[in-house]
């Protein structure tokens, strides 16, 4: 048995990577076609300032992450519909905002035991039984949500105007496509860390379009894109001691570098 395998934080830990290399590229091949690929970044942003009122509060970080970001989720989406703000100047706001609340309440709540450092860049050690139950858990029924209305938000993505015409229900389950990133994004810090979440969202979705020839086949490689990634990544963390965020998002961006060099 690979050395690698005999830490049980480590199982865990691949084990929630490889759930995360699954759900999240499916989101954001949804996104990135719609020139919202900054959504996890800003959406991350804002889950850190509910990992620092949870830190405050002495609630469980990501307990608190969740609601908070998709509040923000479901903020940045109405103020798209209603035309109050472009999508870019939206997610840009909450970005700033968001990271600038989670340095505050971070810095209030200096007494806590809880390293915050490890939600911005990830930390494998931090990965419980119970992160890895709940992560699978909801990235099973956002595959679900997704594949039962897969058809709407392809629909959806590339011409919005054209899907409400056909009937879709396109402001709800634009709603919750957001919502779902949202979540996901949460409970994806421990492992990747909110700073760097956005990457395993878009990367192997830009991999993947550089070889597919139409938008299931661009979802397919971009699971298997963000899977090697994550599993790399990963294993560099282990036998390098290195941030696995970080490696994770490296293994990535050599992944991209191979995919421009080969076509």
């Amino acid at each position: 048995m690979p050395e690698i395998l005999q830490y049980s934080f480590m199982v865990r830990a691949l084990l929630a990577g490889l759930v995360i290399a699954v759900v999240v590229p499916v989101l954001g091949s949804f996104l990135v076609s719609r020139r919202y690929s900054l959504v996890a970044d800003s959406l991350a942003h804002v889950s850190l300032a509910g990992v620092g009122a949870g830190l405050l509060l002495g609630v469980a970080p990501v307990l608190a992450a969740v609601p908070v970001a998709m509040g923000g989720a479901v903020l940045l989406e109405w103020l798209r519909q209603k035309r109050q703000l472009s999508g870019e100047v939206g997610l840009a706001i909450l970005m700033s905002m968001g990271l600038a609340i989670a340095v505050v309440l971070a810095g209030l709540s200096q007494g806590s035991n809880v390293d915050f450092a490890s939600y911005l860049f990830g930390s494998i050690a931090t990965t419980t039984p119970a992160d890895l139950l709940a992560l699978a858990a909801f990235g099973a029924v956002s595959l679900g949500l997704v594949l039962w209305n897969y058809r709407a938000l392809l629909h959806i993505a590339f011409d919005e105007d054209s899907a409400r015409i056909a009937g879709h229900r396109v402001t709800l389950l634009n709603y919750m496509l957001t919502t779902l990133t949202a979540a996901m994004v949460v409970l994806s810090l421990r492992i990747v860390g909110g700073l760097l979440i956005s990457a395993l969202l878009v990367i192997p979705v830009i991999i993947a379009s550089r070889f597919a020839r139409g938008f299931g086949e661009t979802v397919l490689f971009a699971i298997a894109a963000a899977i090697i990634a994550v599993a790399a990544g990963l294993i560099l963390a282990f036998y390098a001691g290195i941030a696995a965020g970080g490696a994770i998002v490296l293994s990535a961006g050599v992944l991209l570098i191979l995919a421009f060099i080969w076509k």
